[in-house]
């Protein structure tokens, strides 16, 4: 008896391992991508073109959220929104915060392939985000996960590292 329950024990856990192993490699791929960006994010860095036209890391501090069923939310506060931040005046081909302060909350969608996601805005302090669908290049670097736009006409690359 004592065998037979064994062997039962022992093909059930074969059992639910093949099933966890299966499916197709893309998928696989993308879910391993997606829960990578799960979770909750400190800002590690943010660099961005100043009005000399060089790179300065800003003065700010933030935090990105992604969740597993595919909304996040982004909060960053610049220290001294006056001093180099472009992207904190009007001045930026699109400006996304105001005040010195920048909040975003919506849906996302990864492409894998094309090391890209797109964030889908639901509500923005920035009203004029609303509705909009900003596509950000990604990669990850040891811990991090460095963002930056996808158009030309913006300079400004961050870096998240999980809490």
């Amino acid at each position: 008896m004592k065998k037979l329950i064994s062997l039962c024990v022992v093909s059930l856990l074969i059992g639910m391992t093949a099933t966890t192993l299966s499916g197709t490699p893309d998928r696989g791929r993308n879910e391993t991508t997606q829960n990578r960006f799960v979770g909750a994010w400190r800002l590690a860095w943010l660099e961005e073109e100043g009005a000399d036209g060089k790179i300065y890391r800003a003065d700010c501090i933030g935090l990105l959220v992604y969740t597993r069923d595919g909304h996040m939310s982004v909060q960053v506060m610049y220290r001294n929104p006056q001093a180099n931040s472009k992207v904190a005046t009007n001045a930026a081909p699109v400006q996304y915060a105001q005040g010195g302060y920048e909040a975003s909350f919506g849906t996302y969608e990864i492409d894998e392939r094309a090391h890209h996601f797109t964030f889908h805005v639901e509500g923005a302090l920035v009203r004029t985000l609303i509705g909009k669908d900003l596509t950000r290049v990604f990669e990850f670097s040891g811990k991090q996960l460095i963002v930056k736009a996808s158009s030309p006409d913006e300079h400004w690359r961050v870096a998240w590292e999980h809490y």
